[in-house]
């Protein structure tokens, strides 16, 4: 019997996480013929921009607070040591689950190290210049868990 009410189709535009797990579901009970193909080649395609868009995101964050670190000791805060821990981690996390972007944090450094620095000189409220204007860690500094630049200062508010 007709309930008056119309089927909606799920689809990555009205609802992308319920659209997911239809399309798993399809998979998973070998409906093949089932399948949104043309919608589901370009989210898997879209997953690995989406990884990339990721990776090239952490370092900025991470730059960013190395550089308030470095160049403000006196207001060192714990939020700014757990966030490099967070990004560090969540850097080591994403290429660990897709070795194949090992290399992308050394090819988005450059770049991430340009906005961090912009973003640095406008929280901190000291001058862009009084930021080297490259990068001056390397990139393994930068995922070293140990390595935090300027002056030690063990007592961090």
């Amino acid at each position: 019997m007709p309930s008056g009410r119309r089927e909606t189709t799920i689809s990555p535009e009205t609802d992308d996480l319920l659209w997911t797990q239809a399309q798993a579901a399809l998979i998973r009970a070998g409906r093949w013929a089932a399948l949104d193909r043309e919608a589901l080649a370009e989210e898997i395609a879209d997953l690995g921009g989406s990884r990339k868009s990721e990776i090239r995101s952490r370092p900025t964050v991470l730059l960013h607070h190395l550089l308030k670190w470095e160049f403000q000791p006196q207001q060192r805060q714990y939020g700014w040591r757990a966030t490099i821990v967070e990004q560090r981690v969540s850097l080591d996390d994403l290429v660990t689950m897709s070795p194949s972007l090992r290399a992308w944090p050394a090819d988005v450094v450059g770049k991430a190290y340009r906005l961090a620095r912009v973003r640095a000189a406008e929280e901190t409220g000291l001058p862009e210049r009084t930021f080297p204007p490259d990068c001056p860690y390397t990139l393994a500094q930068i995922l070293d868990e140990r390595f935090y630049p300027g002056p030690e200062e063990p007592d961090v508010v």
